[in-house]
């Protein structure tokens, strides 16, 4: 978003850069994009045949080198060089804001102290003000600590363009990232695979037990249907025991049917008698 914002506010200079054939105008063209608000990267207006021919020009090729700091310098780059096209207000603010993104990028955390050493700040006061234009511009996500002097930078917007000569040392550090990233990786994957390893053994323990507990169950229910047999079993001598005192109630049968028989004699003896009389 910011970039967007900063390359459609380049726009209007890339196409007057076509018309700027003279030195004089291509030096007036450096001087009007760097006090536009909003222009923040100018690798683009830097390239343009009409900018890169002010090189040539011994009155005005300090305002070549004026435009390279702001693209990829810092304030100490200009108070550096006392040959370059003295500043305008304007042109002063925004190389602070310019100046303080690369001193956001090698501290996340400033003391006040350390940014008004870098850009020449006269108090806290001004560095305050300068952190709070770059935060509602969003160049920065920072929040101000007074009661500390801290500013602590969250965020930089990516709005600096490459110097020439930093593409190998950005590979480098690209290269250096990606391996950490893909040691990370593997790491990742090596913790993960212990993970699964120890669910896949619990689940194997856990299965384990289920199945001892079933076998215990099983043993238990087999024991109790043994015991169960073991009650039929005596049961059914009860019953033999019952059919032995039957077959004993049965012997003393015949005794009374001899009582019977006996009685039965004994009326039959009687009845004769009368039949006698």
């Amino acid at each position: 978003m910011e970039q967007t914002r900063a390359l459609n506010a380049l726009e209007p200079f890339l196409a007057l850069s076509k018309s700027a054939n003279s030195p004089r105008a291509a030096a007036d063209l450096v001087t009007q994009a760097t006090s536009a608000p909003n222009t923040y990267v100018f690798a683009e207006l830097l390239q343009t045949p009409n900018i890169q021919a002010l090189r040539n020009s011994q009155e005005y090729s300090s305002y070549l080198t004026l435009l390279e700091i702001f693209a990829w310098g810092t304030l100490s780059d200009y108070k550096a060089n006392p040959t370059l096209p003295q500043l305008t207000e304007q042109q002063h603010q925004k190389l602070l804001l310019l100046s303080l993104l690369p001193l956001s990028h090698s501290h996340t955390t400033l003391t006040y102290p350390s940014v008004q050493s870098a850009l020449s700040l006269p108090s806290t006061r001004a560095l305050e003000e300068l952190v709070t234009t770059a935060i509602y511009s969003s160049l920065i996500t920072a929040t101000l600590d007074p009661a500390h002097g801290i500013v602590n930078v969250t965020s930089i917007a990516p709005l600096r363009d490459l110097s020439p000569g930093s593409l190998p040392s950005l590979q480098s550090s690209l290269a250096t990232w990606s391996q950490r990233c893909d040691d990370a990786l593997k790491e990742l994957e090596t913790q993960m695979y212990a993970v699964r390893r120890t669910a896949v053994d619990r689940e194997l323990e856990a299965r384990k037990r289920d199945q001892g507990v079933k076998l215990v169950m099983s043993d238990s229910k087999t024991g109790a249907g043994s015991s169960k047999k073991r009650e039929g079993a005596g049961e059914d001598g009860d019953e033999d025991l019952m059919d032995i005192d039957q077959e004993g109630n049965g012997s003393q049968g015949p005794r009374r049917s001899g009582r019977t028989g006996g009685l039965r004699g004994f009326a039959g003896t009687v009845g004769m008698g009368r039949r006698l009389g």
